[in-house]
């Protein structure tokens, strides 16, 4: 039996991602994911002891859009997710599937040093990591 080769977050991650501050309204975070092209938006710590957050475009539909509120009037900290759940960069894949599947989410930051890297998601794990490279 030949062993797997460990294809770890790092390897698979996207930098396809943008940061934004907390007191951003939900228009202006909206206009820079559009200018960034992204889907995901992280929160930016405040202070050293602070934690990061996330905000997806689904929870701006869901808080804003079908609730129909003025998103010039909401700050992305009124909707966001935080503490955000992380993966460190060194994790191999596979325990982050089973990190997603276990804690009902589809998508993290990877971490290292205190630092956001990139995003992992289901489709990363499964496009870039479970097959060996051709």
């Amino acid at each position: 039996m030949s062993q797997r080769e460990v294809v770890r977050n790092s390897d698979v991650m996207t930098n396809k991602f943008a940061m934004v501050d907390g007191l951003h309204t939900v228009a202006d975070a909206v206009r820079y994911a559009i200018e960034q092209d992204v889907k995901v938006l992280f929160v930016n710590k405040r202070h050293e002891n602070d934690e990061f957050g996330i905000v997806l475009m689904s929870d701006i539909a869901k808080q804003i859009l079908a609730k129909n509120k003025a998103p010039e009037r909401v700050n992305i900290y009124e909707i966001m997710l935080k503490p955000v759940f992380s993966v460190n960069a060194k994790m191999d894949v596979r325990y982050c599937a089973r990190l997603f599947e276990r804690f009902g989410i589809s998508k993290a930051p990877v971490i290292e040093n205190g630092e956001i890297l990139g995003l992992v998601s289901y489709q990363d794990l499964v496009l870039k990591g479970m097959m060996p490279k051709c």
